[in-house]
């Protein structure tokens, strides 16, 4: 019988095989030696034991490779958490545990409103967050209202005598105003224009001719000038020697351009705004 059994062996290992083909061979195998017939429940324990055992016995005598997996997939992880085995076997078939919580399908009909409720409101929160930095943002860059209140200056022209000149600040530069005589009106008017370095009209350059408002900063290093002084009654830089004239305008120095007129309005007869 021993004889028998390890010829059968050494066919099995010869030819191609199965553990299912393998089973049932050495089940028929049993069924030759042992005759054949019905088995009670202590034959059929022992048949199960016995295939088990031939099982295991062809499985680690077999060498070389396999076009089949031997071993199920479930039992290779065994003993790996269910993490582990979900990161190493990765799936697209997700099965989702509705043991503890109701899974809805995509859109209900009863939670639509909820849905977009929520949503609605999610977006007009985030909209008016983006609103109000931009604002913030915007107003940052904005002037402070201290610069806003030195932007503009008012002065009160009623206190400053004919012939006389008045220095006021705006925006930190000195602000010339001077009430004119009617002997400075018609010295400005009678100048040639076309022999100035920088040629402009008296009435170009004042808006009432009783009133002319000049910014105090020579225009060649940006001296202030000093008023009722120089060749043409007007005003004289020391440093480099400039000359204006009763118009502000040029008339003698390095000096390149006539004083700068600043941005004013008369609010009122005696009321003047600058800036």
């Amino acid at each position: 019988m021993l004889r028998v059994a390890s010829r059968r062996l050494s066919s099995l290992s010869s030819s191609s095989w199965s553990p299912t083909q393998t089973t049932a061979a050495a089940v028929s195998n049993r069924h030759h030696f042992f005759g054949s017939g019905d088995f009670s429940s202590d034959d059929s324990r022992s048949t199960s034991l016995y295939e088990s055992s031939l099982g295991h016995y062809f499985h680690m005598s077999r060498r070389g490779f396999s076009s089949e997996q031997l071993v199920p997939k479930a039992e290779l992880f065994s003993d790996v958490p269910a993490t582990m085995a979900a990161i190493k076997n990765p799936s697209s078939k997700i099965v989702y545990d509705e043991y503890n919580h109701e899974r809805f399908p995509p859109g209900d009909p009863s939670k639509r409103a909820f849905a977009y409720f929520v949503l609605t409101g999610g977006r007009f929160v985030y909209a008016s967050v983006i609103r109000l930095l931009i604002l913030k943002f915007v107003l940052s860059m904005s002037a402070s209202k201290d610069v806003l209140a030195l932007a503009s200056i008012e002065v009160d022209l009623s206190s400053i005598e004919p012939g006389s000149t008045v220095t006021v600040k705006w925006r930190g530069k000195p602000v010339f105003i001077r009430r004119r005589t009617e002997d400075d009106i018609k010295l400005a008017n009678s100048v040639d224009v076309l022999s100035l370095r920088h040629p402009q009209e008296d009435s170009q350059r004042v808006k009432n001719p009783e009133w002319l408002v000049v910014i105090g900063v020579c225009t060649h290093l940006g001296c202030i000038p000093l008023p009722n002084a120089g060749d043409f009654g007007g005003w004289f830089c020391p440093c480099h020697g400039s000359h204006y004239d009763i118009s502000g305008r040029i008339r003698k120095g390095p000096a390149p351009f006539n004083l700068e007129v600043p941005t004013y309005t008369f609010l009122e007869e005696n009321k003047l705004l600058i800036g």
